[in-house]
């Protein structure tokens, strides 16, 4: 943390303008020294100044130099940002004569690390400095805006805080009972306590569902037997002929993949191989491929040939798949109607056909709905949304219920308090109020250089 820091920030390939960026206590005063047509230790600060850098009396670059003094900068130290012209060789030069003149190469994330250890931003919205970045559609790049915002940080915060209260309440109820101005945690009291933070966390839980689904996108299984239109499908909804269709069973040996924007969400559909007993070694390996990607899925098109009547086998399939989310896709109906729709009651379908593409856009609107994304994706959300945070909130939630658990067995305020305080201890690691050195580092390592 004493030392001074540097990486370029932009795209090190070809590119107009690139951006090398500089934080640390002697970031100024040594970017001054190649600098020569100003002095920037007066300067300003949040100023910009045009100039050449010279490296032993060699002019490395034209370039417009940004002074930002701490702590009004990204990591609250001071920051300087040198605009050069852009592609790998300007760059390079310049990063080195930065590093003789003593600053050290940055690692990856550590200008965003140093923002969160200087208590300029919380651990939840540096990570999602890294979520901006890596975001794969508009409702990611919205969602990890509105968490750098702070929104959900501060949700966290006053929930931990309020607990912290009470868990201090408890604390001189237990030590100091003859202090009478302090509250007195009652049984009732506790009961609206629990009741409260337990609202709140499931809420936390129920959301990160949507963030995860919003970061990773949907996987979406396309499954049925042979010939009953499948790759067609995933041939319209990726609007490209990526699936070779025949009329021949077993054309589709191998998953096919492909991926789609609905609506600010990417849904990554798979073809599969056609389910159905073959003697074939190649169909037989892609029909195992297919029932593991509809295991592995979070979404199953499930299509059926609605000019056949529905096999024992399909609908036996059909049950076996009731803990995933399914919609039926009834096609073929461009021809006459053999198939009893009565026998898919307790399923979302829907009625088309590949030869004309009806029905494709409808089966569209079913998965918009069955995912509610009008609600779930709009301006103002904010989730939780990668592994750690959602285990952290998981856990946290798992320990208040715990509490609720002891509180209803009509166990002591001071058992139920050790739920309650890690549940306290866990919201504090999502946020960073409180963290493992290790777990920092490893977050930190997988961000890009400069950033």
């Amino acid at each position: 943390m004493n030392d001074t820091i540097c990486a370029i920030a932009t795209n090190p390939n070809m590119g107009a303008i690139a951006i090398i960026r500089v934080s640390g206590t002697e970031a100024i005063e040594i970017v001054n020294q190649m600098f020569k047509e100003s002095d920037l230790t007066k300067a300003a600060s949040h100023t910009i100044w045009y100039g050449h850098l010279v490296d032993q009396d060699e002019i490395l670059d034209e370039v417009l130099v940004m002074l930002m003094r701490a702590p009004r900068t990204y990591t609250k130290e001071d920051v300087v940002e040198i605009n050069c012209h852009g592609g790998v060789n300007t760059t390079a030069r310049i990063l080195s004569a930065l590093l003789s003149h003593g600053i050290r190469l940055a690692e990856p994330g550590e200008f965003t690390k140093r923002a969160f250890l200087n208590g300029r931003i919380s651990l939840l919205e540096a990570e999602s400095v890294n979520d901006l970045i890596k975001a794969k559609n508009d409702a990611a790049r919205i969602m990890a805006l509105n968490n750098i915002g702070g929104k959900l940080t501060s949700q966290i915060r006053d929930i931990r805080e309020k607990m912290g209260k009470v868990l201090a309440n408890i604390e001189v109820n237990i030590d100091y009972p003859e202090y009478e101005d302090e509250i007195q945690v009652t049984r009732n009291l506790m009961q609206e306590y629990l009741s409260e933070f337990i609202e709140k966390l499931h809420q936390l839980v129920e959301n990160s569902q949507n963030g995860k689904i919003i970061n990773n996108g949907l996987n979406v299984a396309i499954i049925g037997r042979p010939n009953v239109g499948k790759s067609s499908i995933l041939n319209f909804l990726l609007d490209e002929d990526k699936a070779i269709v025949t009329d021949i069973p077993g054309t589709t040996r191998d998953i096919v993949e492909g991926s789609i924007n609905l609506n600010g969400l990417l849904l990554n559909f798979i073809d599969t191989a056609g389910l159905r007993q073959t003697e074939d070694t190649v169909e037989k390996i892609g029909v195992l491929k297919s029932q593991q990607m509809a295991d592995q899925a979070d979404l199953i098109i499930y299509v059926l040939n609605g000019s056949e009547q529905i096999t024992t086998q399909e609908l036996d399939h059909l049950a076996s798949l009731k803990n995933k989310e399914i919609i039926v896709f009834v096609n073929k109906n461009d021809l006459p109607l053999q198939a009893d729709l009565t026998l898919l009651k307790d399923y979302d379908y829907v009625e088309g056909n590949t030869k004309d593409n009806d029905g494709l856009e409808a089966l569209k609107k079913a998965i918009i709905t069955k995912y509610n994304l009008p609600k779930i994706i709009n301006k103002e959300m904010s989730y939780l949304s990668n592994v750690r945070q959602i285990h952290l909130i998981e856990e946290a939630e798992k320990a208040l219920l715990n509490a609720q658990e002891s509180f209803n067995q009509g166990m002591e305020v001071d058992i139920i308090e050790i739920d309650l305080k890690t549940t306290w201890d866990l919201l504090g690691q999502l946020i960073g109020d409180a963290y493992n050195e290790e777990l920092v580092d490893n977050i930190f390592r997988n961000f890009c250089l400069g950033k």
